[in-house]
């Protein structure tokens, strides 16, 4: 399974917020990110769904700092229209 294939399989988790919100960042915003912020998508995807279910609806903040740049793209980017639910 090719990287790509992997991290959308990854982005399914069960919630049709969570699996909108990651897969829409894969598709529109992961090929054109810098390696560094890759590395931090797929430590946010290693994430259990109850922590990153709190930490996308802003209910908690990310363990690691580096992550809050990332989780504000993901929900705030230029790349979110709204989502329907």
């Amino acid at each position: 399974m090719d990287e790509l294939a992997q991290l959308k399989w990854q982005c399914r988790r069960g919630t049709k917020e969570l699996d909108k919100l990651l897969n829409r960042y894969l598709e529109i915003e992961y090929l054109a990110a810098d390696q560094e912020e890759r590395d931090l998508f797929i430590e946010l995807l290693g994430m259990e769904d109850d922590v990153l279910i709190g930490v996308l609806m802003g209910d908690r903040k990310p363990e690691a700092k580096e992550l809050a740049g990332l989780v504000n793209k993901i929900t705030k980017g230029t790349h979110c229209a709204p989502l329907l639910f």
